[in-house]
């Protein structure tokens, strides 16, 4: 049990490991990569690498922090005691809306896939009977969430690792009965070039690739719910690096080596399809639409667990109603989840009803939350390693490489994206829109939470030690 908050340690360090590897592969990886090769061709591996290098750095800050006091509320929770209350409330209410939209968009994709399976179920349908299925697996326990999110990670994990074994095989032209006269790494180079489009393209790929990489720190959210908090993120912060050059970096390389950039069956059919199709598998449609359903359905659960797991934090903080913090006999923050499906449940709606006006303006207006999120991260550390070096050094087991330069570094970085983003006009959901809508729904959430801090008044933040005791698994 976990003293003092009612959440319990109901997930094993099996369910932690498979949470940390299947955080870094979202449904984003499968259906929009095609989208980058266009945009970048070969050169779109530079925009993966350069985001994931992001992403690695980022997660190491926020190891650091979360070694050091593992909470549900994660950075949202660093950012309280570092920043000050408005940080904590504001980027915490950010990221529980980016999650609540994220819930109808993925349960829109899942929809389509099952209706095209049973027509005669219709797609609000599906989108409705598997939210419920993955409302009543949250309510049950943890561990059922943990459960069920194990063996959908577990299937994206085998299924990217089949993909590329099967790939290096057909490349190497040994794979038996493949039609392998496409495969070559000449295709990194041929047909225009490794950077077909400029280096420019090279930014433009980062921008349609990043929001995929959300989802890494999940892992440091659930740890507060593990058996040993501060080994299981000490060892998802570690093994970072290694997942994101396996599951982004491998996969992406076989997809352009399989097939020249410029195939039209990447943009018709989806770039994994494309890469099965293009060696005579047959079934590759389907068998990669299960694995996106997997890769869906798991967005889904991980997304209603995180969504409502922030919502519990915020709630102990007093930044939420107080029911949000309550949890059931077996550790469930009921009221939290509710909440958070049924905001998920009118999001839906909103797809369905209203899907060029309000749906898009919630897409655009949560689009740039993940940035957010980092850059809070990264101002967070900043100020978080010097309190704990000041008041619990012993728990700095892990730290982020070359503070505060890299640190620094990363911060200009993340600005730099949202600098080229509004250089992007093009479309309803343009660069440009979407970090202008994110940042007028920031100021509001900002505005709230200095005039709740005015009206109310708040409790000063509590040190180090005392919040890593109240979130330490006994």
């Amino acid at each position: 049990m976990t003293p003092g908050s009612g959440l319990q340690a109901g997930l094993k360090n099996r369910h932690l490991t498979m949470i940390a590897i299947g955080g870094v592969i979202g449904a984003g990886l499968f259906v929009g990569s095609s989208t980058g090769i266009a945009t970048a061709g070969p050169g779109i591996l530079l925009s993966y690498a350069l985001v994931g290098t992001l992403v690695v750095l980022v997660m190491r800050m926020l190891g650091e922090m979360s070694a050091a006091n593992p909470t549900s509320g994660s950075f949202s929770a660093h950012a309280d005691r570092a920043l000050g209350p408005w940080a904590g409330f504001s980027i915490g209410w950010l990221y529980w809306f980016f999650w609540v939209v994220v819930l109808a968009v993925e349960a829109t994709a899942g929809a389509k896939i099952l209706e095209g399976w049973i027509p005669a179920v219709p797609q609000w349908g599906w989108a409705l009977i598997v939210m419920t299925v993955l409302t009543a697996t949250n309510l049950v326990s943890v561990g059922s969430y943990g459960e069920f999110e194990f063996w959908f990670a577990g299937i994206k994990v085998v299924a990217i690792g089949a993909f590329i074994v099967v790939g290096l095989l057909a490349v190497f032209g040994v794979l038996p009965g493949a039609h392998t006269d496409k495969a070559s790494f000449a295709n990194l180079t041929s047909h225009g070039g490794f950077l077909p489009h400029g280096p420019g393209a090279i930014l433009t790929g980062v921008l349609l690739v990043v929001f995929s990489f959300m989802g890494s720190e999940i892992a440091t959210l659930a740890a507060g719910e593990s058996e040993n908090p501060q080994r299981a993120v000490t060892k998802s912060t570690n093994s970072i690096i290694w997942r994101i050059g396996v599951f982004y970096l491998g996969s992406i390389l076989i997809v352009v080596t399989l097939l020249p950039w410029n195939d039209p069956s990447i943009q018709k059919d989806g770039s994994y399809v494309a890469a099965l199709g293009s060696l005579g598998i047959p079934h590759a449609g389907q068998v990669m639409n299960f694995i996106v359903l997997t890769s869906v359905l798991s967005c889904l659960n991980s997304g209603l667990y995180t969504a409502s797991r922030m919502a519990f934090s915020l709630g102990q903080r007093g930044d939420a109603p107080k029911a949000f913090a309550r949890t059931t006999s077996r550790g469930v923050p009921r009221a939290a989840i509710l909440a958070s499906v049924l905001f998920g449940f009118a999001a839906v709606f909103f797809n369905y009803k209203f899907p060029d006006t309000v749906f898009l303006f919630l897409l655009n207006s949560s689009g740039a939350v993940a940035l957010f999120v980092w850059l809070a991260i990264c101002f967070s550390q900043l100020r978080m390693r010097r309190i704990i070096q000041r008041e619990a050094p012993e728990k700095l087991v892990v730290k982020m490489w070359l503070y505060p330069y890299l640190t620094w570094a990363t911060a200009v970085l993340i600005i730099g994206i949202f600098g080229y983003m509004l250089t992007d006009t093009q479309g309803e959901s343009s660069g440009r829109t979407t970090v202008e809508l994110s940042l007028l729904v920031a100021a509001v959430v900002i505005a709230a939470s200095l005039v709740k801090q005015k009206i109310a008044g708040r409790r000063p933040a509590p040190a180090v030690e005392d919040t890593a005791e109240k979130v330490s698994v006994g």
